[in-house]
């Protein structure tokens, strides 16, 4: 119940769980350039702009991820403050940022090293599932993982 000693409107709506759809969206990276950002992702995890628009005051929303619209993504914001900049790249203090998952682990990572992307943990396979672990070009520890 709210402080104030009102009702929530939340109680009064009833939702019918069968026909709800409930699915994570974005992450959301701090970023200084967003072409920069842009082409490290497309160039190496083959992920394409979903959406990008500029507004009339310059504020500019660029999503990427994979087809369908609704799977989850990462949303680039450009860090402004101080503060902000001083979190590029660490925004998880040291953790994995996320986890992207692949269909072929091993060709994956033999393209990123190719492509100079740091490893922090070489492939690790086992008959479950494999993974290993890279960082972004803001230095964002990546989670790469195949299931079997």
């Amino acid at each position: 119940m709210p402080q104030n000693g009102t009702t929530s409107l939340i109680t009064h709506i009833k939702i019918n769980p069968l026909k709800m759809k409930n699915y994570l969206g974005r992450i959301i990276l701090l970023i200084d350039d967003y072409e920069k950002a842009a082409t490290f992702y497309a160039d190496n995890f083959e992920f394409t702009k979903i959406y990008d628009v500029t507004t009339d005051v310059g504020q500019r929303f660029l999503h990427m991820g994979t087809d369908p619209l609704d799977a989850l993504g990462i949303w680039f914001l450009k860090a402004e403050s101080k503060e902000q900049k001083e979190r590029i790249g660490n925004q998880t203090a040291g953790q994995p940022t996320m986890v992207i998952y692949t269909t072929d682990l091993e060709a994956l990572f033999e393209r990123l090293k190719c492509n100079g992307v740091k490893i922090k943990v070489e492939p690790v396979l086992t008959p479950e599932y494999k993974f290993f672990h890279c960082f972004d070009l803001y230095g964002n520890e990546i989670v790469v993982v195949e299931i079997a």
